[in-house]
């Protein structure tokens, strides 16, 4: 998808960038149609592949002033075993025109839209169902990462650490990293994440967005019941918990007695990731982070069938 955000923020702190999509794809190529990278002056963010490509294109494109469309053959002349080829949309951004990319989906091209792009965007706009990143007739066409999806991490021990190592990358995620004091923290946090420490964790709940997703895995069974308590009164998006079957359980007995239906209760997934990984941290925020891809999935359609 098209991350207007991080786009904007690179122009922000950069000045001119250059957007560099992989619009095209014939045979086999090492990214699919949509992948991207962001050049500028001194540096870069992203990746289309291939190696020799990429290094090419970065080196191409860095002070260009106009878009350029370009088609390249993955074969001996880059030094890559591929054999398809791709063509490449590189495209001039500054702050004024990042801010003007569509909020749904961003199509773009020259000579008349073809019919098919526009249904494409009626479809998209009146329906909410997003075509995928294609080259048209001349025409590209690309839906826009919706904005930050809030994500409340509520403990700061292995686990949550292994999450937020493996899910910080990960674009579209607000993470928001909660643990009952500073200390329980590590030194080095990555700058996009907020870290708040509070004594009693419950006492955030109602600042966290309703829409949020949160992830509960303190070191003490009983703050994270407290935490699940006060959730189910908030409401969120998701939710899941550490755990094995035995908290799981008697977690959803205490939180019956608490008040809360089992309709609700049972909205609270527990435990987290995938069990069949194991239980080594880093192996459940893999499990975690696949979940949440696979949740965040855009449905879409293929082009042809908005013509």
């Amino acid at each position: 998808m098209f991350d207007r955000a991080r786009l904007i923020a690179e122009c922000t702190a950069h000045g001119r960038v250059v957007r560099v999509v992989v619009a095209d794809v014939r045979g086999s190529a090492p990214r699919e149609v949509g992948a991207a990278m962001h050049v500028w002056a001194d540096g870069q963010s992203g990746t289309i592949g291939g190696g020799a490509l990429e290094f090419e294109l970065a080196a191409q494109t860095r002070g260009m002033l106009h878009d350029t469309h370009s088609r390249h053959a993955l074969g001996p002349d880059l030094g890559q075993c591929c054999g398809g080829a791709v063509d490449i949309l590189s495209e001039v951004f500054d702050g004024a025109r990042a801010r003007a990319v569509p909020e749904d989906v961003f199509a773009r091209g020259t000579g008349p839209m073809p019919l098919a792009v526009k249904r494409a965007l009626s479809t998209a706009r009146n329906q909410g169902v997003q075509p995928p990143e294609a080259l048209h007739d001349g025409w590209m066409i690309e839906p826009v990462q919706a904005p930050d999806r809030p994500l409340w991490i509520w403990g700061a021990g292995h686990v949550g650490r292994a999450l937020v190592d493996v899910l910080h990358p990960v674009p579209g995620l607000a993470i928001t990293w909660v643990d009952t004091a500073p200390d329980r923290f590590p030194r080095t946090v990555p700058e996009h994440i907020t870290i708040v420490p509070a004594a009693d964790p419950t006492t955030l709940v109602p600042f966290a967005p309703k829409d949020a997703e949160h992830l509960v895995l303190t070191y003490s069974h009983e703050i994270d019941l407290a935490l699940c308590h006060a959730l189910l009164r908030h409401s969120f998006a998701s939710c899941g918990l550490i755990g094995s079957t035995t908290k799981w359980a008697r977690f959803r007995k205490r939180l019956t007695d608490l008040g809360h239906t089992s309709d609700k209760i049972a909205r609270i997934q527990c435990p987290i990731g995938d069990p069949g990984l194991g239980k080594q941290p880093h192996l459940i925020a893999i499990g975690v982070a696949y979940r949440l891809a696979m949740a965040s999935q855009t449905i879409h359609r293929p082009l042809e069938t908005f013509a």
